[in-house]
């Protein structure tokens, strides 16, 4: 089959998996085997992609071929194709996205069914179109193609948020949608205006393409600006202050919050900010002009900042929000480093947080189903009872943490090697600290679970449960996709190398 298709059918697979799911809302269990096979095809779909991008080969299509024909007075469309193609940076992405999505798809039927939740076609319909978003980010050819996509993840995944249709959470669908929007159009979308303007195109290009930019020589920080316009426009990214959307959209269901953090949306916006790093601006680029110094200082103050207040939080999914926009700043520092440690680091952690972060949302799901426990301070005890979901937590925990033999180890090591390379040992102690802090807010939950004793059970507002006596595990459907997201956190840490070799010509 033609490479140039597949990429064009992986896109359009859960586009037309959403439509069947939609037809099929009358027999769930129909509906719910359409969403497992949409996801298992897409898997296999996409690794046929993997060999020729291995073999350093780079597919790629353009939507509007006949645009290219055009001259230069042929207007803006014809200058920025609508077109995809497939480097090891998006290759990476696409492959976690595409599997972690189909773990989380068995995980959420199991969940939307143990937690009796309504409205579940739609939700599905939406959790299928929100891939497509994720992955047209991933395969992106160009800025214009990649805006496009990642606005559409955005409004695909807003019905997601506000899924409970309460006034909560349609104050976070509007925190979510008034944050996202207005960085994307107010920022993001102004520095593609420009980079169009200065560069002349948009294409995403080894190298970066600003260097050639007269307007910029000698001119460090006028580029510094516009790398402000993009970090800050990716708002997906969560660097403070544009972070609060992420804390709100916790009163989701719990599979959504897999998807927020692990699968598609903040991972889409780190991707964007290492994507944009690489292939417009130019790591050689920004080392010459010191503009991302910046940015390193910037991501470590989010790091630590974000650690501290996930310390603060008794409500579990909120400690783990907070984790993640702690975390989502490791992948910044690392593109900001501007040299092939530091962005290997980058591109190594959006994998290896991945798979750590959606086994802890896993286990946050499957607590609340199995127990009604939602904060902190209620798990006491709860490893007794739930033992095999606790002890994947405490896999996860030491993945993000960074203690080996778990994936996460590695990705820190690359960062601490970029920021030795780059001379920034303040951001050294950063990760250091940041490190002791995801300790301090993290294994405190195990340690709860397993070696404390049950306090006397109370009935309030956000728990209406009555002990852990009666508590066994979730549901099968809950429990093994977080058994087998904990296992990856130990398999990527051997398979760290290949996962390096695949990145390495993005350092370059």
């Amino acid at each position: 089959m033609d490479l140039q298709y597949v990429i064009l059918i992986s896109i359009g697979l859960p586009v037309l998996g959403s439509l069947c799911i939609a037809q099929l809302g009358k027999w769930p269990n129909v509906r719910d085997s359409a969403l497992v096979i949409t996801a298992a095809v897409l898997c296999g779909t996409i690794s046929i992609l993997v060999p020729t991008v291995i073999a350093g080969n780079q597919p790629e299509i353009n939507v509007v071929p006949w645009a290219l024909s055009g001259d230069a007075e042929s207007g803006l469309v014809a200058r920025i194709p609508l077109g995809f193609k497939v480097e090891p940076l998006g290759m990476l992405f696409a492959i976690v996205a595409s599997v972690l999505w189909l773990i989380t798809s068995i995980y959420a039927i199991g969940y939307m069914r143990g937690h009796h939740e309504k409205n579940q076609t739609r939700f599905f319909v939406f959790f299928s179109l929100a891939i497509t978003g994720a992955l047209g980010v991933a395969f992106a050819r160009n800025v214009f193609t990649l805006f496009v996509f990642y606005e559409f993840l955005t409004l695909s995944t807003y019905p997601l948020v506000t899924h409970h249709g309460d006034e909560k959470a349609r104050r976070a669908g509007r925190t979510y949608l008034g944050i996202l929007i207005g960085t994307s159009v107010l920022l993001l979308l102004l520095g593609i205006v420009w980079t169009w303007q200065l560069a002349g195109t948009l294409e995403f290009t080894q190298g970066g393409i600003l260097h050639t930019a007269n307007e910029l020589e000698n001119k460090p920080w006028l580029v510094g600006v516009l790398l402000a316009l993009y970090c800050f426009g990716t708002g997906k990214a969560a660097l403070m202050p544009f972070h609060r959307w992420l804390p709100g959209a916790m009163v989701a269901p719990t599979p959504v919050s897999a998807l927020l953090h692990a699968v598609a949306v903040v991972k889409a916006g780190v991707f964007t900010v290492l994507k944009v790093i690489i292939y417009i601006f130019g790591t050689e680029f920004l080392r010459e002009t010191d503009a991302s110094v910046w940015l390193m200082y910037v991501a470590g103050a989010t790091l630590i900042t974000a650690s501290l207040i996930a310390m603060s939080k008794d409500n579990l999914k909120e400690r783990l929000a907070y984790s993640t926009i702690s975390q989502l700043s490791y992948i910044v520092l690392g593109a900001s480093l501007a040299n092939s440690a530091g962005v290997l680091g980058g591109g190594m952690h959006i994998a290896m947080h991945a798979v750590g972060k959606i086994t802890l949302f896993f286990c946050a799901g499957a607590i609340m189903v199995a127990s009604h426990k939602t904060k902190v301070s209620q798990l006491n005890g709860l490893g007794k009872v739930m033992p095999v979901t606790m002890a994947a937590f405490t896999v996860g925990a030491f993945s993000v943490i960074g203690v080996p033999p778990m994936g996460g180890a590695w990705s820190k090591w690359f960062l601490a090697l970029g920021t030795l390379k780059a001379g920034q040992e303040p951001l050294l102690a950063a990760l250091m600290i940041s490190s002791l802090l995801n300790i301090a807010y993290l294994m405190p939950i195990p340690v709860r679970a397993f070696f404390l004793k049950e306090e006397s059970p109370k009935v309030d507002a956000d728990n209406d449960s009555d002990g852990i006596s009666s508590v066994n595990e979730a549901p099968l459907l809950c429990v093994v996709p977080l058994c087998v997201t904990a296992s990856g956190c130990l398999i990527l840490f051997f398979l760290a190398d290949v996962v390096q070799q695949f990145l390495e010509p993005i350092g370059k």
